[in-house]
């Protein structure tokens, strides 16, 4: 599994689907930074009235789900049950029995199974089709989880500072 440090890619990068996995663990550690360190209290609150799931493990939570279905089922081909869940915001809830480890720790695992699912791939390599039978380029599916990942690292940025004031990447 990657480093816990945060680094940025190589400006001078060349090879295109190591940049995207390099940004995407820049990317995965931001978000584990955003919750680490915050109360239960402070990590499942939902300060937006609009959005009653989103909460900063909510946010890692629905990460471990985008990863499990793009990249290791889509990608990789593993036979492991969706995090989807039967409604739109069952990938945002908390579980009994969960803690502020315990969510970083699963999404932690979900890297290493997402690196995996990657091993040897090319970006023309083609996914297995399940989303919609058509499948997709490997450099597609990397490109959404990149996209979607940092998307939700913004609302952890906010949710954090809400949470104690905390700002910066």
């Amino acid at each position: 599994m990657s480093s816990n440090k945060r680094t940025w890619p190589s400006p001078d990068a060349q090879d295109e689907l190591r940049l995207m996995t390099e940004f995407l663990t820049f990317l995965r550690l931001t978000a584990v930074s955003k919750v680490e360190g915050l109360s239960w209290a402070d990590a499942t609150a939902a300060p937006i009235p609009t959005s009653p799931v989103v909460s900063a493990l909510g946010a890692l939570r629905h990460l471990t789900a985008v990863e499990r279905w793009w990249l290791s089922i889509e990608v990789g081909g593993v036979e492991l049950p969706s995090l989807w869940g039967e409604d739109a915001d069952a990938s945002w809830r908390m579980h009994e029995g969960d803690t502020v480890e315990s969510v970083i720790d699963e999404y932690r695992a979900e890297w290493a199974r997402s690196e995996r699912a990657l091993d040897g791939l090319g970006a023309d390599d083609r996914t297995r089709g399940d989303h919609d039978g058509k499948g997709r380029t490997v450099r597609w599916v990397l490109a959404h989880v990149v996209q979607e990942t940092a998307r939700h690292v913004g609302h952890l940025d906010f949710l954090r500072e809400l949470a104690d004031g905390e700002k910066g990447e």
